[in-house]
């Protein structure tokens, strides 16, 4: 723990540094990764740099890219997100970057997207997010709610037989937008408002003895009861304990959550989540030649076998050669030719097959369920038979289903109302 920490204190003094090799200016395609290197959020940003640094590194030694080097260029915006803003500006302005990979927080996202869209630059997202949101110059790689979420409680409902349901979450902006779309699907099966428990605490909340007692009570009507939970960051490993402590097997009440990897197990005493369940697009245990490949890679760059994989480091995966490809079927970075050039464009993702970017700006993905083991990997007791392409509008709340996204001309619009025919705007 002393050496994360002496790790992330140090990372935090480089505001601005300058990876990939000394090559010359015009000789160097540059590649702004906006990823907080201190404060909240470092434990996972952290790993999501390194990451970029290592796609950039392999590529190079394909060739670079329309016979030019990568360059990475690396930004700490702190976990504070006005910074995000800042840097995002000081990446494109000052550094000249062609395209950003970065954000974790749709907080950190939202800050950001004004200067995206004023600077006509790229920035591509890898973390699963609320939806509700479609903007020209942002690529979402991570989950939509019909990704993730939904795809979630369709499995609890059908292969569980859960008939009551707890809504827990971290109190911003993606575990209540999520939880409202999750209780307007809810209710559109049929759930009743009794049968739906909703709960938000803040960030870092440890005192969990109080809300699982309530969870256990309201478990106990005779129905098989889950929780879906968007509970964010810390405040899960007191939580889980707290399950366990309560006597609450996941046999019993299970939990399914959207914001728990393998990052996050790393190190942990994963004996209260064992048998507890998450809902990814990616799990380190996939089985397939490609997630071999990718994580000897990063084992081989970071130095360390222990370091996992998650689903984020696939999304900047997938991501990333989705704008080499795009670039160079533009035959050039600049960010129009780009964004015209990459809906339809197809990649290898590490769960077998291939993903795509679609005209909404999201990508088609597949949707996983595993449940906890003891060695903090994820056996997968459920998958979608096939890709589900990204949702940026939910079908299930009043304002949003009526509205599409369709970045290609003549449309060119990231929130059209079907039922008006008209276009709102920028799309966020």
């Amino acid at each position: 723990m002393k050496k994360t920490f002496t790790k992330l204190a140090l990372a935090g003094l480089m505001t601005t540094t300058i990876a990939g090799g000394a090559f010359a200016q015009e000789d160097t395609i540059k590649v702004g990764i906006l990823h907080s290197l201190s404060g909240t959020m470092a434990i996972s940003e952290t790993t999501l740099k390194d990451a970029m640094l290592m796609l950039i590194e392999e590529q190079n030694k394909k060739g670079g890219l329309l016979g030019k080097k990568l360059e990475a260029v690396v930004v700490d915006p702190a976990s504070d997100w006005p910074l995000f803003a800042e840097k995002a500006r000081e990446l494109i302005e000052v550094n000249g970057v062609d395209a950003v990979f970065g954000c974790w927080t749709s907080v950190s996202r939202k800050s950001v997207l004004p200067v995206f869209e004023e600077l006509n630059s790229l920035l591509f997202y890898p973390v699963q997010y609320e939806g509700e949101e479609s903007q020209r110059n942002v690529f979402y790689t991570g989950a939509a709610p019909n990704q993730q979420a939904i795809p979630a409680v369709d499995y609890l409902m059908n292969e569980e037989g859960v008939e009551r349901w707890v809504l827990a979450g971290t109190d911003y902006v993606y575990p209540r937008t999520t939880n409202k779309i999750l209780e307007a699907y809810l209710k559109s099966k049929g759930v009743a408002e009794e049968d739906i428990m909703i709960n938000y605490t803040p960030f870092g909340h440890s005192d969990w003895q109080t809300i699982v007692s309530d969870i256990k009570t309201f478990g106990s009507a005779g129905k098989k009861t889950a929780v879906v939970s968007t509970i964010n960051g810390d405040a899960n490993v007191p939580f889980y304990k707290e399950l366990g402590n309560a006597g609450i097997k996941a046999e019993d009440i299970p939990v399914v959550a959207f914001s728990v990897g393998e990052e996050e197990l790393a190190g942990l005493d994963t004996a209260p989540l064992v048998g507890h369940l998450a809902a990814w697009n990616y799990f380190q245990s996939a089985d397939t030649d490609a997630n071999a490949e990718f994580i000897d890679a990063w084992h081989a760059y970071i130095g360390d076998d222990n370091r996992v994989t998650n689903d984020p480091m696939e999304a900047h995966y997938i991501g990333f050669n989705m704008w080499v490809e795009a670039v160079e079927k533009a035959g050039t970075t600049d960010p129009d030719a780009v964004i015209d050039a990459i809906v339809g464009v197809s990649v290898p993702n590490l769960t077998g097959g291939y993903s795509a970017m679609m005209p909404n700006h999201h990508i088609t993905k597949p949707v996983l369920i595993g449940e906890i083991q003891d060695d903090g990997q994820f056996e997968t007791v459920w998958e979608t038979s096939g890709l589900v392409v990204g949702d940026a509008w939910s079908d299930y709340l009043e304002g949003s289903m009526d509205l599409i996204s369709d970045w290609r001309a003549p449309l060119s619009c990231g929130n059209f109302n079907t039922k008006t025919g008209k276009c709102g705007g920028s799309g966020s």
